[in-house]
This record gives structure tokens, sequence and C-alpha cells, in this order.
């Protein structure tokens, strides 16, 4: 087998999440449960760090990794969803798992020993079967390639919910919950108290619990009562001083920029305090190198990156309400002559509310690219601008692809111009893609 048909494998026969939406969604610990079984519970080999939430769980991920790493341990780091090559989800010590032993473990996978065992897609449509989702596979990967490779931690983002997710079998030395806003509402609930529960799930008996933005009273209770109820000692990262002389200089050499990366600066502030009350050694220079460098060192791609100074280029993976609005007030505070927005999202999020962010945040002169990214859950350009028309919105021009809107956003632009590329992290992905070579891995199938 090579990678490439153990690529093909995972994409089509247990599908993506980000590729098909519901489809590939599976509630429930069984699957992951029985491939922990028969992989010997590798997550129980080494020391875990859990981090959950609605936004930022990535920049949190990357960032602790990289302070971790700057500390000189070796840190296995399992992120999602990835942008270019599926090999970015399960790095050690920024780097990605090697293609050699995504096909042994594929494999072994189709040795199962359970009888009839189907991947998920497939038992689904048949009717029979165990059946395992995309994420059951690749989290059961992850868990046993860390162990292989012998890390102190593992920094492990979750990657629906939290309670039923995949990754809730580890018991980590932190659970980290950066904030709660408005997604996935189908599988989490409708009520910000609703989603709160259900992140609240990765909270464990007797372990110390970040969370990072308090949203509401409401929210707030939620953690509350469900570290008292498990015995979990509960810190909120705004209720720490905010102003300090190792913060400030972070503030100085941080390489992730945007008014989020200030809230999640916060966060792994107080993530480190708690760890190093675990007797866990981290120093402040470890910790000014890993915001320093944490692009370096972990390959972080999509958050506030600049592709271009002129005209200033900007891409970023906020796809919700919560993530785009600190976004958009971001770019309507930077210099600018012309905004020019180039956006797509997927057909199974909160469209009303992001294009309403525009009408109140996003300043005249504006034009907006409406596009659409080569993943089926993609809203139809079409479909976005109709929507966009109720909201009275102008300026606005459809295309059937994401490099298509680029280039003539690119093209209109003028010295003194903001470009701007998100409203989905497949959008994202789709530019990175197409400004890297065009023979680029996989690129159809994120």
């Amino acid at each position: 087998m090579t990678y490439e048909q153990a690529i093909q494998y995972l994409f089509d026969s247990a599908p993506m999440f980000q590729n098909v939406g519901a489809a590939a969604y599976k509630e429930g610990l069984g699957g992951t449960l029985a491939l922990d079984e028969y992989y010997g519970h590798p997550h129980r080999q080494y020391h875990t760090i859990h981090v959950g939430g609605t936004n930022g769980k990535g920049s949190v991920c990357h960032t602790l990794a990289a302070i971790l790493q700057a500390q000189g341990y070796r840190v296995g780091l399992y992120t999602s969803p990835h942008l270019v090559d599926f090999r970015e989800r399960i790095k050690v010590n920024g780097k990605m798992i090697s293609k050699k032993r995504v096909v042994e473990f594929v494999k072994d996978f189709n040795s199962f020993p359970l009888g009839e065992v189907l991947p998920y897609g497939q038992a689904q449509a048949e009717g029979r079967g165990l059946g395992f989702s995309f994420f059951e596979l690749t989290t059961a990967l992850a868990f046993q390639y860390f162990a292989e490779q012998k890390v102190d931690y593992a920094v492990i983002e979750v990657g629906l919910g939290g309670r039923l997710d995949c990754t809730n079998i580890i018991t980590p030395v932190l659970s980290v919950i950066t904030n709660i806003s408005f997604d996935h509402v189908q599988f989490l609930g409708n009520t910000l108290p609703k989603i709160a529960t259900e992140k609240a799930g990765i909270i464990k008996p007797g372990i110390p619990v970040c969370i990072g933005e308090n949203i509401n009273p409401e929210v707030k209770a939620v953690f509350t009562n469900k570290a008292k109820e498990v015995g979990a000692t509960i810190t909120f990262a705004e209720d720490i001083p905010s102003k300090s002389p190792l913060k400030e200089e972070i503030e100085k050499v941080r390489a992730l920029q945007g008014l989020c990366q200030e809230k999640n600066q916060q966060t792994i502030l107080t993530s480190v305090h708690l760890l190093r009350d675990q007797g866990i050694e981290i120093s402040d220079e470890a910790v000014k190198q890993g915001f320093r460098e944490v692009v370096r060192m972990t390959g972080l791609m999509g958050r506030w990156q600049i592709i271009k100074k002129e005209p200033l280029t900007i891409c970023d993976t906020a796809h919700n309400k919560g993530g785009l609005e600190y976004i958009f007030q971001h770019l309507a505070s930077l210099p600018h002559h012309h905004l020019h927005l180039v956006l797509g999202m997927v057909s199974d999020k909160d469209v009303d509310s992001v294009l309403a962010l525009i009408c109140s945040l996003i300043p005249h002169p504006y034009s907006i690219y409406f596009t659409q990214a080569s993943v089926q859950r993609a809203m139809p350009a079409e479909e976005l601008a109709k929507i966009a028309s109720a909201f009275q919105l102008s300026n606005y021009s459809t295309f059937k692809d994401v490099p298509s809107a680029y280039s003539a956003a690119q093209k209109n632009a003028s010295k003194g111009d903001i470009v701007y590329v998100g409203g989905s992290t497949f959008v994202v992905a789709d530019l990175l893609i197409s400004l890297s070579s065009p023979k680029c891995c996989f690129a159809k199938h994120r």
C-alpha cells in the first residue's frame, strides 16, 4: 500500500467531518475505546494537556506546545483540521508524522480483530459492522504515534464538543477551555449554557482546569458547577492580573497577532501558571521563545497570517461569529483606503450573523468577493450573495473558487488597501494550497 492509497482510504472510506459535515459525525466513545483497548492504551504512556472551546484552540495548542519544546521537552501535538497536508494533524516537536507510519497504521487497522469491522462511512451505508469514523482512526494513530516517539507531553485539541469527543479518553495534567460561542449548534445545543455543558465534559476529577474567557454568568456557572461536581480546581484566566513584566515582554515579541490573540495570550499564560503549580518546569525564557517562535517551532498556519505586505494581505481561519467579530474589528482598526474581503462559508454555519457583523463592523469603502471552498459542505457563492442582498450589502461579486476570487481581489487592490481571505478554514486551506506547489498532495481531499 502506498501513502496515496492509505490517505485515499482514510478520506473516502471514513469521511472527514470537515468535508461532509453531519454525515461523518459519530456520537459516543465506543469506537474510540475499542481502538484504545486494541492498541494497549498508548495515551497512558505520556502526560497530556487537553484543550477544548469554541475559538482559539489551535493557537493555544500550538503555543503551549512551542513553550514546552522551548523548555526542552519532547512534545506531541494533535490538532484538526489540517490545511494542506493530512500529516499536519500529528506532529512531534513540530515535525509531521511520516508517510510510512500512516501507511503502517492503515494496514494494521485492516486486520482489526473484532469480527466484521468496517470504516464508519461504509458501515453507515450498509447498516452493518462496528464502523469507525475518520476522527476515531486519526486519534488512535496520534495516540499510538506519540507513545512510539516517547514524548514527554502531548497537547491534544478537542475535535468537536468535549464530552463525547474521541480525545476525551485521556486523563490530562491540565484541561483548558478557551471560550464559548455559537458553533456546531446541531450537535452541541442552541444556547451558550448547553454548548458549555458539552465543552465542560473534558473537566476531569481532580484535574485543574483553565477557563479562558467568561462569556456570561450562566456559562461561568456551568463550568463552576462541573468543577465542583468532579472535584477539579478551576481557574478563570480573566481573573488573573492582566499586567506583568513577562506579559509586557511577550506583547512585544508575540508572533501571532490579532485581537483574538490577546485573549489567547491570557489563557496560555494562565495555563503555564497552572502547569508550574504542579512542579512542571517552565522558565520565563521558554515562555517568551514559545510565543515568539510558535510558527517556526510548530508549523502553525492560517492565524492572522500575512501573505503579502503590498497590498497587505491577511488570511485567518476564524469561521463563526465569535471568531470573526475579533477579525473584523481588527481589520476596521487598521489604516487603509479600501478593504477587499474574500469570503466563503460552509452551509452549516450561522451565515446571517457573520453578514450582520460586516454591516456593523466593516467601514466603507469595501468590496466583497464571495467564493466557495473545494469541500462538499461549502455554501455556493451565489447563495451567499443572495443572503447578502437581504442585508443590503453592496459592492459584491461571486467567484467559483478561492483562487479566482483571490486573484480578482489582488487585481483590484491598490497601494494602501487591505485584502482579507477567510470566513472558513477551508477557504484559507484552498488559498494556501493555490499559493504553494500545484502538485501539493491531496488538495482535492481536504
